[in-house]
């Protein structure tokens, strides 16, 4: 659930937890005070761990990349050959 912050009629702020299908408050819910929703900078990106870099997310350079949550393996090229044996023979003299 999101967090939204509101401005008291006072001057101070707050912040509440709510569903997005809830409305907006009108009135703080400790002081019964008017509010106004105010737009906040919001949450930026939080990176937890032991570390992250760019090149998690990156293709690879062997051509296995993933697709729809699989990975997929690089496709071989097929000989175009009818028969099953596809090595040359070579003549003997």
């Amino acid at each position: 659930m999101p967090t939204y912050e509101y401005k008291r009629e006072d001057g101070t702020t707050f912040e509440i937890v709510h569903p997005m299908s809830d409305d907006a408050l009108t009135k703080c819910p400790t002081t019964g005070q008017p509010v106004k929703r105010i737009i906040s900078g919001g949450g930026g990106v939080v990176l937890k761990g032991s570390g992250w870099y760019v090149t998690d997310y990156k293709n690879k350079q062997n051509g296995n990349t993933k697709v729809n949550g699989s990975s997929e393996a690089p496709k071989s090229e097929t000989s175009k050959t009818s028969g099953s044996d596809t090595k040359k023979s070579t003549p003997k003299d």
